[in-house]
């Protein structure tokens, strides 16, 4: 199991979970944390027993967003993974989920602020979950940068795109509950629980059909930038092989037995 000093890696279960592990720097990235972090995306995608994947941040913050210093060398000690930097220019960017999507569903779940970088990498994941106290916002503008981590592609995508506008043009704060009502976070719930509600939404999924799931995700995603006649069709070519495998054959005799269904990913 992989893991750096900045980004610890443990298994509840079938659930991997991705924790960044800077609380000093109220877990601003940094390339011990990006290369962590693409490292645990791929764990999750080569190990079939990993059903699905909570990403978090310790210290009571998710992710304070891009730490420059650390990114161009400095106030650092002890860093060696600029090599692997150096040596895929892309990979912060797959770290980040720019534009890299791991086949496993994954689940969010953030105290203190996710802001910047960190409401980006958000906006890479499947399911989010917020603490009351949290804090979100794209606060580029107001520094005279540019959030190029996605956001002006994705989040007009994921919320209307008058509060996506609104939320990339003015680069003020948001509440947790603003949040929800916008549709950038699914659940808010007591500061300090937002994990343990983040595993309880994974034992959900991991209960499900592994292969069933990986295709409902997949087909979501690509379904959004097709028409929806090419849409349904794409559907339709992910979801049928589905009911030939023995998960679902499982599933149907556990149903008719009333009893939890044993899926072994066949």
């Amino acid at each position: 199991m992989g893991g750096t000093e900045h980004l610890t890696v443990h298994r509840e279960g079938a659930t991997l979970v991705l924790t960044l592990n800077r609380p000093e720097a109220r877990n601003a990235l940094s390339p011990a944390m990006l290369v962590g972090l693409y490292d645990g995306w791929t764990e999750a995608d080569e190990d079939d027993s990993v059903r699905s994947i909570v990403f978090t941040g310790a210290g009571g913050t998710f992710c304070a967003g891009m730490d420059l210093k650390a990114l161009a060398g400095r106030g650092m000690t002890g860093d060696n993974h600029r090599d692997r930097l150096k040596a895929d220019p892309d990979l912060h960017w797959k770290a980040m989920l720019r534009h890299h999507r791991p086949r496993k569903p994954v689940i969010a779940a953030v105290e203190g602020h996710c802001v910047a970088g960190g409401t980006e990498m958000l906006q890479g994941t499947d399911i989010r979950v917020a603490g009351e106290s949290a804090v979100f916002g794209l606060f580029e503008v107001r520094r005279g940068l540019f959030p190029i981590g996605g956001s002006t592609v994705r989040l007009p995508r994921q919320i209307p795109r008058t509060h996506a506008l609104e939320m990339l043009l003015t680069g003020r704060p948001y509440t947790a509950r603003e949040a929800a009502g916008i549709g950038l976070v699914g659940h808010v719930v007591p500061d300090g629980t937002a994990l343990e509600k983040a595993l309880e939404i994974a034992e959900q999924v991991n209960a499900c059909g592994p292969l069933a799931v990986e295709a409902v995700k997949a087909s979501v995603y690509e379904a959004a930038e097709l028409t929806e006649a090419d849409g349904l069709a794409a559907e339709l070519a992910r979801g049928w092989p589905v009911f030939d495998t023995a998960d679902a054959k499982e599933g149907s005799r556990a149903f008719a037995e009333k009893r939890p269904p044993r899926f072994k990913r066949a």
